[in-house]
């Protein structure tokens, strides 16, 4: 398909640059795709707050989470070569092997292979406070892959104490990163470390929240999808079909995918919180619709005309323009629906992407 069906304008002014407090305090747009309608751009929408949702699920539904946690993957430093020095940053992007990360690097073309780079404080001589690594690769579109001195936990220990959140470009390029994006750009149900970006519809939900969906009968279950920086690569190419697609590594338990299946098997939707989530389910499944244990990388890109094995409903934040996610969603809802859903948002004040509102959506049949 064309990308350029998959544009809109958004004001700058609708970019959330700071989270709702409370966390479930968000407003959440529903959409349903209108039955039978000829109209280009239509859609069946209601105004809610994300307080809302459990009256919007039934009692058997079940909820599926993403519990991987972000790492603090955005790094500074110098490089060093020839005795002159650069100033560097890097987005960490993905774990290639106990010492080894990909990365993104800023201003990449200050960097070759071989160079040697300190990260964190440059004056500090404990290493909880610099962080050293050689240029061991370096690929296209600013990509590099970095060998620390270090490798496993004490690699992570080092990551943990020297990085700080990798805040999406679209908040970074407007604010610095802060003491207050450790915990407000994680998930309360984080769990397993790996995701340099959060898996943003998680972000709203709290304590409160899980209480009421329990007191509901809703279920609530985990899957893993480590969430890379890719997640904000634009879509360059002019048709989707000539889209490369970053792979990420997720896992769905045994557990996890007999309790789905058995949802299934008595009538209950599946309620994905998150595009992450979402894609590791749709990776999981087979074309019958049964979601069998699984682990490894997906790079799943899915589009109009994609056919969903698993999934019913989808609660996700609002997304960029001509990106992958917006393509997904325009698959799950329909292209027309959610162009009509995003042009209502944007009417109404609804905040977007990682820090913004969110919205419910419901499969198009």
């Amino acid at each position: 398909m064309r990308t350029d069906l998959f544009d809109f304008v958004l004001p700058e002014s609708a970019i959330a640059l700071y989270p709702s407090e409370p966390r479930d305090a968000a407003r959440m747009l529903v959409v349903r795709a209108v039955e039978g309608s000829c109209a280009r751009d239509d859609a069946d929408l209601a105004d809610k707050s994300v307080r809302d949702l459990p009256s919007l699920l039934q009692p058997g539904d079940a909820l599926v989470f993403n519990d991987t946690r972000v790492i603090p993957a955005a790094l500074s430093g110098v490089r060093t070569r020839d005795g002159r020095d650069a100033n560097v940053s890097f987005n960490l992007t993905k774990r290639v092997d106990g010492n080894r990360w990909k990365a993104f690097a800023r201003p990449a073309k200050r960097l070759e292979v071989g160079d040697r780079v300190r990260l964190g404080d440059s004056n500090d001589a404990c290493m909880a406070g610099a962080l050293d690594a050689t240029v061991s690769d370096k690929g296209e579109a600013g990509e590099v892959e970095l060998a620390f001195d270090f490798s496993g936990d004490a690699l992570d220990a080092a990551i943990a104490a020297t990085g700080v959140m990798p805040l999406p470009p679209y908040i970074a390029l407007k604010r610095a990163p802060n003491d207050r994006d450790r915990a407000t750009y994680q998930t309360i149900y984080a769990d397993k470390d790996g995701a340099v970006a959060a898996p943003t519809a998680g972000l709203h939900f709290t304590p409160e929240l899980f209480a009421a969906l329990d007191a509901r009968g809703v279920e609530r279950h985990f899957v893993t999808l480590h969430v890379g920086a890719g997640t904000f690569l634009p879509v360059k190419a002019d048709d989707t079909a000539d889209h490369k697609m970053h792979s990420e590594w997720g896992t769905v338990s045994a557990e996890t995918a007999a309790a789905l299946n058995a949802v299934k098997a008595r009538c209950g939707r599946i309620v994905c919180v998150g595009t992450t989530s979402l894609r590791v389910l749709e990776s999981a499944a087979t074309a019958s619709g049964e979601i069998q244990p699984w682990t490894g990388d997906t790079a799943i890109f899915i589009t109009p005309g994609y056919e969903f094995k698993c999934v019913d409903v989808l609660m996700t934040n609002f997304h960029l323009p001509r990106s992958t996610l917006f393509m997904l969603v325009s698959a799950f809802s329909g292209l027309g629906t959610m162009r009509a859903a995003y042009g209502h948002a944007i009417r109404e004040g609804y905040r977007f992407y990682s820090y913004g509102d969110a919205s419910l959506l419901f499969r198009e049949r």
